[in-house]
């Protein structure tokens, strides 16, 4: 009973995590959108609040594997943890850039289109990382799926606004500053795009036991399917 209250006190601790880096990365989008150079920064003093957040998380799970010996699903659960909170953690350090530079665009003026391209990056991102962490509340692997299809979209409005940052640096040399800088936070937005797909992939390798890293989406889907058709059999031959 005791083991199962470790398992749930530490699964509810990866979710706090993930829910305070979600309003690290709702501040730092929220710097750039009105122009806050004081939430930017605030948004890097608080990094270190997801820095804490991991190293309790491991220390945890590395007590329970040390004292517990988990077996099966058990020890599933507590791999993907540690994997998740390496992801969370990452995520914190994009949303502490993002934060860094929204507050230096704060001062800069502002393109005619307000940033709507990297606004409607952060709005998919932004979702994926949501669902991926009630992918993981509800360890629901089709979720999980639907998070990894969504990195594809991420990935292509990314080099959309690489290749329109490279067109206007050539167009005005006097703009490479600021489009630089909004060429990083694109790319720091991707790279959480990309966290949060790893975190799905955890999700359905601890609800199926897979590990699907460097396999393509069709086949982590064919993977997820193979393995609801083995739960409902399984269901169906329960007395």
């Amino acid at each position: 009973m005791r083991f199962n209250e470790d398992l749930e006190h530490v699964r509810s601790s990866v979710l706090a995590m993930g829910g305070f880096v979600e309003e690290q990365f709702d501040r730092a989008v929220k710097a750039l959108t009105e122009s806050n150079s004081e939430l930017g920064l605030k948004v890097k003093e608080d990094d270190i609040k997801v820095n804490r957040m991991e190293v309790a998380i491991d220390e945890e799970c590395s007590r329970i594997l040390a004292t517990r010996a988990p077996t099966a699903g058990d020890l599933r659960l507590i791999i993907a943890i540690i994997k998740t909170i390496t992801d969370l953690e990452r995520i914190g350090d994009e949303a502490e850039k993002i934060g860094v530079l929204a507050a230096r665009l704060a001062g800069v003026e502002r393109p005619s289109t307000n940033y709507r391209e990297v606004r409607n990056l952060a709005r998919h991102v932004k979702l994926m990382v949501h669902r991926c962490l009630d992918a993981f509340a509800r360890l629901d692997s089709q979720a999980a799926l639907e998070v990894v299809k969504m990195d594809d979209i991420v990935d292509e409005e990314y080099e959309s606004i690489y290749r329109q940052g490279s067109t206007f640096m050539m167009e005005d040399p006097r703009l490479i500053s600021r489009v630089m800088d909004t060429t990083w936070m694109a790319r720091a937005l991707e790279r959480i795009g990309d966290h949060a797909k790893n975190i799905s992939e955890y999700v359905i390798f601890m609800v199926h036991g897979k590990d699907l890293r460097y396999m393509s989406v069709d086949s982590i889907e064919a993977e997820v399917r193979k393995g609801v058709r083995r739960e409902e059999a399984g269901a169906k031959v329960l007395p």
